[in-house]
């Protein structure tokens, strides 16, 4: 069968579902690249597709990658981020990377992001968690609330920085949704892209100059972000995304010494062999349909929407589509109406289920047509 000669015993298939009408697949691809991470995964974070994975459900420490989910709460939890505020005694002396906060600082949420993104100041992530959740420990509760509705379901989070802690992990896996719906948002797209910046401390019109920590915005083309991490437990973490030709690609490599060399070469081999479609564009069928006692013969049909999914050259040959729709139908008919669906596999795995609608009202035959009819058939 021809999608055999797709798999060459390093092939993973897996199937998830989509929801609003679509059955997904989503597969996990073993490249020839290789990679010394504890845990690894690259995935298409628009389509959710993984392109690349190792060990990518093992439950590990993450370290300050943590913080991907601490900026994405609180951006969408807090009413106003660059609203100033007095940083408290119990944000100041956390222990690992700092901002070296001082009781009585001025700094607004916003500043307080870049500065947890760019030098994960352990101490922003406790002043952002006391300003948006009211405490540190209500804030955690919404992190993980967070995670819940994103639909991860092997992470939790037992603080806001990412310090070692017991029931404090994530997965490969995981830590890619997340990174992929954070970066949906554009003020945490705004932040994590960015490569210097400087926050004032309106305490004392102080300059602070932050330089992002993630080498590979510095080098690496199309690199939109995103975090950086390291304790002794979790090793060397990054999660780092590129974006190109429609594509958003989110890398995720857990206790790996190389992060951002594997990371790089990693996510150039799969800019290399994927490019993104639109399913849709594929189709071959009968845009029309024969309509009986309608005021015209036929209508016309057609998908709602458009799926667009990362293939390879070798995959796109391997598309097949499986139409079952209605040949015949009755008037009145309503645009919109539900006539039947479109199924397509690559090779014989369903990537997708699409319904197939009519695209235009048909009214019943009018009086006269009837009568005409009537007299042609007499």
């Amino acid at each position: 069968m021809k999608s055999k000669s797709l798999i060459l015993g390093c092939f993973l298939l897996c199937f998830l579902s989509l929801c609003a009408g679509f059955s997904s697949f989503r597969g996990g691809f073993v490249l020839a690249e290789s990679t010394s991470a504890k845990s690894c995964v690259v995935l298409e974070g628009n389509s959710g597709r993984v392109l690349f994975q190792k060990n990518s459900n093992q439950k590990l420490a993450m370290a300050s990658t943590t913080k991907i989910m601490t900026a994405i709460t609180a951006i969408e939890n807090c009413k106003d981020l660059d609203t100033k505020f007095e940083i408290s005694k119990k944000a100041v002396g956390v222990p690992g990377t700092s901002l070296y906060l001082r009781e009585g600082d001025v700094y607004s949420v916003k500043d307080l992001l870049y500065a947890l993104m760019l030098i994960s100041g352990n101490d922003a992530s406790v002043a952002i968690a006391e300003r948006v959740g009211g405490s540190t420990s209500e804030f955690i509760t919404m992190m993980n609330d967070l995670s819940k509705k994103i639909g991860v379901k092997n992470t939790h989070f037992a603080n806001t920085h990412g310090l070692d802690a017991d029931g404090h992990y994530t997965t490969a896996y995981d830590l890619g949704v997340i990174t992929a719906y954070a970066l949906e948002n554009p003020v945490f797209r705004e932040i994590v892209s960015t490569k210097n910046m400087r926050i004032v401390n309106k305490k004392d019109d102080t300059n602070r100059y932050l330089k992002n920590k993630n080498k590979l915005l510095f080098t690496l083309e199309n690199c939109v972000g995103v975090k950086t991490g390291f304790t002794d437990d979790a090793g060397r973490c990054l999660v780092s995304a590129v974006e190109k030709d429609d594509m958003r690609l989110v890398c995720v490599v857990l206790n790996c010494g190389p992060m951002f060399e594997e990371s790089a070469s990693l996510l150039k081999e799969c800019v290399s062999k994927y490019k993104m479609y639109n399913i849709s564009d594929f189709y071959e069928y009968d845009k029309t349909i024969t309509v009986e006692k309608g005021a015209k013969k036929s209508a016309k049909i057609g998908t709602k929407g458009e799926f667009l999914y990362p293939l390879t050259e070798n995959e796109i040959k391997n598309l097949k589509f499986v139409y079952d729709y209605q040949k015949t139908v009755y008037a009145p008919l309503k645009n919109g109406s539900e006539v039947g669906q479109i199924e397509t596999f690559l090779g014989n795995n369903l990537l997708f289920s699409e319904k197939i609608y009519t695209i235009e009202d048909i009214k019943p035959k009018s009086v006269l047509q009837r009568m005409k009819d009537f007299f042609k058939n007499w």
